[in-house]
């Protein structure tokens, strides 16, 4: 059996999509009598962020090849340049292969859309993975005029898409009444985000035990888009703790600029490039509090953030500005988390001082979400959609 897979993002990338896609390869490449051939983009989710990776690799049953894209800045005029090169060349990178089954991976839509196109084409099972409604958030993150054109095209590809798919996975549950009100001929499955090995291994490290009386690092690492909205909170938060915290942001972005000039004079908040997973689990390590927000918007209600999964495997306490499926999901499985209405600081102010220090054993939620076995059942998943058409 021979599968497709399109995914914008694989390592040694930095982001979700990445992470996910890399662990589903590598579990369906310990499986016998399958090949996989998988379609991705040279690194290019930070342009501050550069990853040497070869345009195309071969790794037992695994062949590999990156679409080289240009240069960007995450502005919304460079994604759609970018999108387009990823669809025309991996639409010529697959036109004389022959596959049994075309799995992707999206957040985005477009990534999924050409999974459709070329299953349309080829005659093949649709599998889709699903990380995000992309319709449902556009309306909220872009210029409402703009929005107000461009939906319903975008609605016209949305269904196109999913009408095309045979399995659909959606990884919040979030999603549920969204698509089953609107797609109701695909056979749906619910395989989260999880935790990888690097951040399972990383209860084993100390833990800082000095006194309470120090200045506090909390860390955010991350993306620092309109999705997060960290200029609607960081400021005002870093002001109202600036005696006991210190902010520490890691990343890049779209909103990156205007943090910055928000955060102009605020002495206790720092800024740095994003990093490596192993640079990264330094900076989790030396952190106090691990901190995420997503916008005060509505389709963000239905999503669940794939680092609280990592967050949590560290034993850090939490602190989480959510609402939704995000806010119960926190509060429903990860102790020592405190959660508060996005851009609400006075609350964020509470919820982080109600925050244990000490290290958290999460064990239970460590071995439900390990990312191993949530991707061996979806592989399994995947190699039965052949038989679900």
């Amino acid at each position: 059996m021979k599968i497709l897979i399109l995914s914008f993002y694989f390592k040694p990338d930095l982001c979700a999509g990445s992470f996910r896609a890399t662990a589903l390869v590598e579990e369906l490449k310990q499986r016998e009598n399958i090949e996989v051939d998988v379609i991705t983009t040279i690194p290019n989710r930070y342009a501050s962020f550069n990853a040497g990776a070869e345009t195309e690799e071969v790794d037992g049953n695994v062949r590999l090849r990156r679409v080289e894209l240009p240069s960007h800045k995450s502005g919304m005029l460079d994604q759609v340049k970018s999108f387009f090169t990823f669809y025309k060349r991996a639409n010529q990178a697959v036109k004389d292969e022959q596959y049994d089954l075309v799995f992707a991976t999206s957040s985005r839509l477009f990534t999924a859309f050409l999974g459709a196109r070329i299953a349309k084409k080829k005659k093949l099972p649709l599998y889709l993975d699903v990380r995000d409604i992309f319709v449902d958030t556009i309306k909220d993150v872009l210029n409402p005029k703009l929005a107000f054109i461009m939906k319903p095209i975008l609605g016209a590809i949305e269904s196109y898409t999913f009408s095309n798919a045979d399995h659909i996975n959606l990884v919040s549950k979030g999603f549920e009444e969204y698509f089953y009100s609107r797609y109701k001929s695909p056979k749906y499955t619910f395989f989260t985000n999880g935790i990888d090995k690097e951040f399972l291994d990383f209860e084993s490290q100390s833990v800082s035990s000095e006194s309470d009386d120090r200045v506090k690092t909390v860390l955010y690492a991350g993306n620092i888009g309109e999705g997060q909205g960290l200029n609607t909170i960081i400021p005002e938060l870093a002001k109202a703790g600036k005696q006991q915290y210190h902010f520490k942001i890691i990343g890049d972005g779209g909103r990156k600029d205007l943090l910055l000039s928000n955060c102009k004079g605020i002495e206790n908040i720092s800024f740095h490039p994003p990093v490596n997973r192993e640079q990264l689990l330094e900076e989790y390590s030396k952190a106090d509090v691990l901190f995420l927000h997503l916008n005060d918007y509505p389709a963000f209600k239905k999503v669940l953030p794939s680092k609280v999964f990592e967050y949590a495997a560290t034993g850090k306490p939490i602190l989480a500005g959510v609402s939704g499926y995000a806010a119960e999901f926190i509060r429903g499985e990860v102790s020592n988390a405190a959660v508060f209405y996005p851009g609400d600081d006075k609350a964020a102010y509470s919820a982080l001082n109600s925050l244990n220090s000490e290290y958290t054993d999460r064990k239970e939620f460590n071995t439900k979400y390990t990312r191993s076995n949530i991707m061996k059942e979806m592989s399994a998943s995947i190699l039965s959609c052949r038989n679900e058409k």
